[in-house]
């Protein structure tokens, strides 16, 4: 009889072992994406499965920033990895060379509408003197410099990219996490499902301001602006440390004298040095379009809200005038 007994708790204990192991939590799988729209993004594929995490803190610019050694080992430990491309992270190849785990390049998957910013400079106006192809310049630490026919890397400004990238992800998270495959699914689908009724409402919105002259500090807004068929009559590019001379401040006054009632943006945290002295006396707004979405929260829509409030900062501007 205890010999039974000792085999029929030895059998519960090796049952109940078992079944903990079974529900024991997995680990969650680490998904790091390098800036801040990629993990908007990530976010909804990976909506009530995991948080995904993003390198760069806010504020900062993908063009210039410098690696921390707690930022190489997220690098390192990552299950999987998404970024734009070199065009955009500059810092970041040499680390993801020594890189075992999956890293992907977003703006190599296939499907993806691209953009170059020569096709942006042939709309502008072509007076090749001061102001170079139409583009005024502008001083402030804040950029980099867009070479002609260069790749334009707010590629996320697409919804249809920012689709791309999303069945990417689930696809990725399903090999991964094969058991939560049908939820990385439905994910992306409800996701795609927002997108397009997100869409529809923004084009209504934003219809009735293609004529409604404005100027940016950034040349960030390309792939939105094509979706939703506007366009900027003019950049203020922004280079390195180089003061602009007097002679050319007025040259940008008068593009603007020229407009007449118009709005400038910027792209947060910084505004642009000169901004308040271009734009002194003028019927000028200056105004903000955060491209990164830097102070959204991080959920399933975020990325939804990255969009809605791009329209609300234009229209908000624009339907002002």
């Amino acid at each position: 009889m205890s010999r039974l007994f000792s085999v029929a708790c030895l059998l519960f204990i090796a049952l109940s072992l078992n079944a903990a192991a079974q529900t024991q939590p997995q680990p969650q799988l680490r998904v790091l994406t390098s800036i801040k729209p990629l993990q908007l993004i990530a976010a909804a594929v990976q909506d009530g499965l995991g948080e995904p995490e993003v390198l760069l803190p806010p504020g900062a610019s993908p063009h210039h920033y410098a690696l921390r050694p707690s930022d190489v080992r997220s690098v390192r430990d990552a299950d999987l990895l998404y970024w734009i491309g070199p065009d955009l992270e500059s810092f970041l190849p040499r680390v993801l060379n020594g890189r075992a785990k999956t890293s992907v390049k977003v703006q190599d998957l296939p499907g993806m509408s691209l953009r170059h910013f020569a096709d942006a400079h042939a709309n502008e106006h072509a007076d090749h003197d001061e102001e170079h192809d139409g583009h005024a310049e502008m001083a402030d630490q804040h950029d980099h410099n867009h070479r002609p026919g260069s790749l334009d890397a707010h590629l996320w400004l697409l919804p249809a990219n920012a689709l791309v990238i999303a069945r990417k992800m689930a696809a990725d998270l399903a090999v991964a996490d094969p058991a939560n495959a049908a939820r990385y699914q439905a994910n992306v689908e409800a996701f795609a499902s927002r997108l397009a009724t997100l869409d529809q409402r923004l084009k209504s919105r934003l219809q009735g301001l293609a004529g409604k002259p404005y100027f940016v500090f950034h040349e960030a807004y390309d792939y939105f602006e094509a979706a939703y068929g506007l366009k900027h009559a003019g950049v203020f590019s922004v280079l390195g440390e180089v003061q602009p001379g007097a002679k050319h401040v007025a040259a940008m006054r008068e593009r603007l004298q020229q407009a007449g009632p118009t709005c400038v943006f910027s792209e947060p945290p910084l505004l642009p040095r000169l901004a308040k002295t271009l734009t002194a006396g003028l019927p000028v707004t200056l105004a903000e379009m955060d491209a990164m979405g830097g102070s959204l929260p991080v959920n399933a829509k975020g990325y939804e809200a990255l969009l809605d409030n791009l329209a609300g900062e234009l229209a908000g501007c624009l339907e002002a005038l």
